[in-house]
């Protein structure tokens, strides 16, 4: 059943994988992915083609590995990486430098089209080791917001010399991510366990709201939200726990459900199919979570090839919302888990998925692309 995934190996350790978007007109799946390293003596950016090539085997599947593209040299490990458009990806850096990088498709180059130094710092942006690492960042073109170690929070916009706005002080813990909410809502997780939601329209530098994990105060290192329903987010962190969050109601989340049994690095929805999550994590597995409801009739795919599929039920505190993440019916109260790489031991960094289509990068310095998801 896993012929279906083809690895690349590659010479660095993959710290983020991200698909180049879909035009709106394109009806082919994603082709063309950029990846970021960490830990690497030289990190590099690079853009990578999994285009058929000719190589299409007797069903049309996809039979070739990722081909690269190009690449270019990156200053400090890559933190995050989000396309801003079809050309131009930022990169956050552990440096505290954020760059946008052009891809230039007619040649197939790479170039830094623009960047701020220091964007996140400990001590003042003078000082030559006083750069802190910018953990995150996400887009909504032209707009980009990063967070950092510093727990200060900018908003650029692309192509303009200095920030729009920085809230200096936003938080006195690391800002591990960030998500936008809505165009001037964005919601950032901190080193402490909380939520804090940040409207861009108030002048104030306080969050107008915050949510917090009860208890012991978890480092939460990744957010989602869900992609038509912006009152759901889910986020993961160092406990491996992934939890799912109403943020019309309570301040704490609706559920907590068991995952990894180390670090939870990365969760998205689908962005199109959203009763279907992934998670990935520093125990080496990477998770699909499947909450469309009728069981009986799921992609025969899930059970192939020993893949560990467990069913169990999850209580929630919630009763007037339709979304399967935060039902209470009984019936519809299941939930399919499969891990889609049971016998990976290094940590599974990054995940990104487009249409029928998942990319990942892992420390044993390999990425891996499934094209048939959902075949």
């Amino acid at each position: 059943a896993m012929e279906e995934v083809c690895a690349k190996f590659v010479s660095q350790k993959i710290s983020k994988t991200r698909w180049r978007p879909l035009t709106a007109a394109a009806l082919h799946p994603p082709d063309v992915f950029a990846t970021g390293s960490w830990d690497n003596e030289d990190n590099r950016i690079s853009i990578w083609s999994v285009g058929d090539l000719g190589n299409a085997g007797v069903n049309g599947e996809y039979q070739g590995e990722p081909q690269l593209l190009c690449d270019i040299r990156h200053n400090g490990d890559v933190m995050d990486m989000q396309f801003l458009d079809q050309e131009r990806i930022v990169v956050a850096s552990s440096t505290g430098t954020v760059t946008v990088f052009r891809h230039h498709q007619n040649n197939q180059t790479l170039s830094a089209n623009h960047w701020w130094e220091k964007a996140h710092y400990h001590v003042d942006q003078d000082t030559s080791c006083g750069g802190a690492a910018c953990t995150g960042v996400i887009c909504n073109n032209p707009e980009i917001v990063t967070v950092g170690e510093d727990g200060r929070i900018n908003l650029f916009r692309a192509d303009q010399k200095d920030a729009v706005r920085t809230i200096d002080n936003a938080d006195s813990s690391t800002l591990h991510a960030v998500t936008f909410l809505r165009t001037t809502e964005i919601l950032t997780v901190n080193s402490i366990g909380q939520l804090k939601i940040w409207d861009l329209r108030q002048q104030r530098n306080e969050p107008s709201q915050i949510f917090s994990l009860t208890g012991d105060r978890v480092p939460l290192h990744c957010v989602d939200r869900h992609p038509n329903q912006q009152h759901i987010v889910a986020t993961g962190g160092q406990d491996g726990m992934l939890s799912i969050w109403d943020i019309r109601q309570g301040t704490i989340p609706v559920s907590l459900l068991n995952a990894h049994e180390a670090e939870m690095w990365e969760v998205h929805f689908h962005p199109s199919n959203p009763d279907h999550l992934f998670t990935c994590s520093e125990d080496g597995s990477l998770w699909h979570w499947d909450t469309s409801t009728d069981v009986s009739e799921k992609p025969s795919f899930l059970h192939q090839g020993g893949r560990s599929t467990t069913y169990f039920s999850h209580n929630t505190i919630n009763h007037s919302v339709v979304s399967a993440w935060l039902s209470n019916d009984p019936t519809k109260d299941r939930m399919e888990i499969t891990n889609l790489i049971p016998n990976q031991t290094l940590s599974v960094n990054s995940l990104d998925i487009l249409g029928p289509c998942l990319v990942y990068g892992t420390d044993a310095e390999a990425i891996y692309v499934n094209r048939q998801l959902f075949a």
